[in-house]
């Protein structure tokens, strides 16, 4: 994919699920690893199963060209109650370096801060190289914490921070 203009990310509503629904299933091509579902389930779920995910969870899209290009979530941790985390981010390879990753992570940092919250953090699968570089420009540092990821624990999720303040 070949794209030009100027990139806009919009918050997902019940409008968005196919849309929503197509990006996911290219994450889950493009980086495998990267992820705690797999295409292979995340397929076979129906339209109302995205219809739900777009009014349950806080997911935003990005565009270049009128084409979804992005995702990202904002969410909460049950196991850090009181922080906000950003999850499932991915941009498509022919959008990399158009500054969508930027946009998305602006997003979420300032759906955190009017969550109240001063630091913003995240998971990245340890074989992640170019996704934990691109964190590591973004201000996110290591915090020395890892986790197997649960569906599959061979890969070990690396925790980030990054102060909002």
């Amino acid at each position: 994919m070949t794209t030009s203009g100027t990139p806009s990310v919009r918050h997902c509503s019940v409008n968005d699920a196919a849309s929503l629904r197509a990006i996911r299933l290219e994450s889950l091509l493009d980086s495998p690893q990267a992820y705690g579902s797999t295409y292979e389930e995340s397929r076979t779920w129906a339209p109302r199963h995205w219809k739900a995910l777009c009014r349950q969870w806080n997911y935003y899209l990005a565009y270049l060209d009128d084409q979804v290009v992005g995702v990202v979530s904002g969410g909460s941790n049950d196991l850090h109650p009181g922080t906000r985390w950003l999850y499932a981010m991915y941009v498509s390879p022919g959008a990399r370096g158009s500054g969508v990753a930027d946009l998305l992570v602006q997003e979420v940092e300032q759906w955190a801060r009017g969550e109240g919250v001063d630091t913003l953090y995240l998971h990245v699968a340890e074989p992640m190289t170019r996704a934990r570089a691109f964190y590591e420009s973004a201000g996110f540092s290591d915090t020395g914490d890892v986790i197997n990821m649960e569906r599959d624990p061979s890969i070990q999720l690396l925790t980030m921070k990054k102060s909002l303040v």
